[in-house]
């Protein structure tokens, strides 16, 4: 009888082997739902490091090829993305041309661009402002 009971508490009984496997288990979706969390952190980042580089891209284009103008423009970027530019004035100034003869009206303007896209928990966007000075030709 001594020996049975040796060589029956060398091994693992059946119950033993499914609570382990169980455990297991539940370790191995708990680290793919960490994996997949991080997947999705990474996307969502680099999406919105786009966003960031698009809005930049806008804003740096703003008043640059045609003279600012107050209003909200929209449009689509490729890729999913969305932007939105708006163009308002704060206040106006009038004042003389670089030759100090011709009349003109400074103006400040307070420039947002929106870039949004849509995300997987719905839609996402970055904003970012800036203020800049326009100008148009007096009327005298």
């Amino acid at each position: 009888m001594h020996t049975d009971r040796a060589v029956a508490g060398n091994g693992f009984t059946l119950l033993e082997v499914v609570v382990a496997l169980a455990i297991a288990g539940l370790a191995l979706v708990g680290l793919f739902h960490a994996g997949s969390g991080g997947l999705v952190s990474v996307d969502t980042a680099a999406r919105a490091e786009e966003a960031v580089q698009r809005a930049q891209s806008h804003l740096a284009a703003v008043g640059r090829n045609t003279a600012l103008a107050a209003g909200e423009f929209t449009g689509e970027d490729g890729g999913g993305y969305r932007w939105t530019l708006r163009v308002l004035p704060l206040t106006t100034r009038p004042s003389l041309a670089p030759d100090g003869i011709t009349p003109v009206t400074t103006t400040l303007f307070n420039v947002e661009v929106v870039i949004s896209w849509p995300g997987r928990l719905g839609e996402r966007s970055v904003a970012l402002r800036t203020l800049r000075l326009g100008s148009a030709e007096g009327s005298g």
